[in-house]
């Protein structure tokens, strides 16, 4: 059983070191507010939503004060949307993700997520409408996240709807063309898109998952920057495996502190407590960059050589560290590199060191994939569809998740730069050097699923 002593040590030494919980995020069961009748399904929803809300924000803040460690964000996941409005056309769906929008308001949630389609095979009326209402939805609310699940290593790759995500970036930018295509950063395309992720803008509730369910995202870019600096301060002839095992027991202490606040979060609203997500999410500020930490570990340049080594390892030892210290680590837990909430990884896109193609191969041992992505606004559609095509299949073949966030920002090109502010940050427009054979990406239809898909 996890010690309380243990854990308040843990917060206060490390309450210097940007150690937060990034997200508390409440899965919510949608399901029984389904109906023929859009104005019954809204009503029901927009109640279940508020009722469930308003005690998860009092909990967290109460909880907040008592440990003195910051809880960034409050939200709630529900049920995949496409199967809650199964049956029902685009304006009914629109109606309903502004009813969402507005009831994740007056709960005091931050964002609220599940606005979501999975296709990974073939998709349904309901999937097709969801996924055409992405540029209205997306533009025309402010809270509202959405993700679709376009392939998964036991169905392959649905390239036609890829192929539809590919026009709907491009329409979702130019909606919101006055916040440099910002839009596009509320949604997410996934390859094994997991039940049970706190982060936005992939969470949903599960299909799996129980009525109520908090899982926690616990992030600490800061801790484990600072962590290996003291460690080679202290012995300078350090080697790689010291590092590791630095960063190892770093990330157990870090997850030992967020199952104590998922789960008192948990028991305080009657819910019930699933995962802790020890996810190296960075912001924009100075000293919460996974960036950092590659320069920590001695890398010059970052996206030179010994970058995707870097990254490997540290991947790998965050997740070594949390899943000895709690049995209950899902989500993604590794290392995220959103380029544009990252500075220091905003900074070497600036000056050239790290290109698409490197965070792509980085992207093979890494948590997600090609996040938070700023591309030219004359980027095709059929470009952005073969990147995705390229990110979905190293998660398709390595049986990971992987994901992109695609923007294409109107009227902006190679050398400018977007600025979105907040947790969103800010990042200059990178270059692709060549773009996606047409030919091959409108041939549509489904990539199969590998042989590694066999393995029962």
């Amino acid at each position: 059983m996890i010690g309380q002593d243990d854990i308040l040590q843990t917060i206060e030494m490390l309450q210097n070191e940007h150690l937060d919980v990034r997200a508390v995020t409440m899965g919510l069961d949608l399901f029984d507010c389904t109906d023929r009748n859009i104005d019954t399904v809204c009503s029901m929803a927009r109640e279940k939503i508020i009722r469930h809300g308003v005690p998860l924000l009092e909990a967290c803040r109460q909880i907040s004060r008592r440990y003195g460690i910051p809880i960034v964000n409050k939200r709630i996941a529900v049920s995949p949307i496409a199967n809650v409005l199964a049956g029902h056309g685009i304006d009914d769906f629109i109606k309903f993700a502004h009813v969402m929008d507005e009831a994740a308001g007056e709960a005091g949630m931050d964002i609220i997520g599940g606005y979501s389609a999975l296709v990974q095979k073939g998709m349904t009326n309901a999937d097709k409408a969801l996924i055409e209402t992405l540029p209205v939805v997306l533009s025309e609310t402010s809270r509202v996240c959405a993700s679709v699940n376009a392939a998964s290593t036991k169905a392959g790759i649905n390239v036609d709807a890829l192929l539809l995500l590919g026009q709907i970036w491009l329409d979702t930018a130019q909606r919101t063309a006055h916040a440099d295509g910002f839009g596009c950063a509320k949604l997410s395309v996934f390859a094994n898109m997991p039940e049970d992720n706190p982060f936005m803008a992939g969470a949903y509730k599960g299909i799996g998952e129980p009525e109520t369910v908090i899982n926690i995202g616990v992030s600490g870019p800061g801790v484990v920057k600072r962590a290996i600096e003291r460690l080679r301060a202290r012995n300078a002839s350090c080697d790689l495996g010291s590092v590791a095992e630095e960063i190892k027991s770093t990330a157990f202490r870090v997850t030992r502190c967020g199952e104590l606040i998922g789960r008192e979060v948990a028991q305080a609203i009657g819910a019930q407590f699933g995962i802790v997500d020890l996810s190296l999410a960075p912001t924009p500020a100075i000293g919460d960059s996974v960036g950092e930490i590659f320069e920590a570990m001695g890398i010059s340049a970052i996206g030179g050589p010994g970058t995707t080594a870097a990254l490997a390892m540290l991947n790998d030892a965050v997740k070594k560290g949390g899943a000895f210290a709690s049995s209950s680590v899902g989500g993604l837990s590794g290392a995220f590199i959103p380029v544009a909430e990252d500075s220091t990884l905003a900074r070497a896109v600036e000056t050239g060191s790290l290109s698409l193609e490197k965070l792509e191969a980085m992207t093979s041992v890494c948590s997600v994939g090609l996040d938070m992505i700023v591309l030219p606004g004359d980027t095709t559609a059929e470009t952005l569809t073969g990147i995705a095509m390229d990110e979905l299949a190293i998660g398709v073949i390595n049986r990971k998740t992987t994901s992109v966030r695609l923007i294409p920002v109107p009227g902006k090109s190679v050398g400018d730069r977007a600025v979105f502010g907040g947790l969103f940050g800010e990042s200059p427009i990178m270059q692709i050097q060549c773009p996606a054979s047409p030919d091959f990406v409108r041939m549509g239809g489904r990539i199969p699923a590998p042989l590694t898909s066999l393995n029962n």
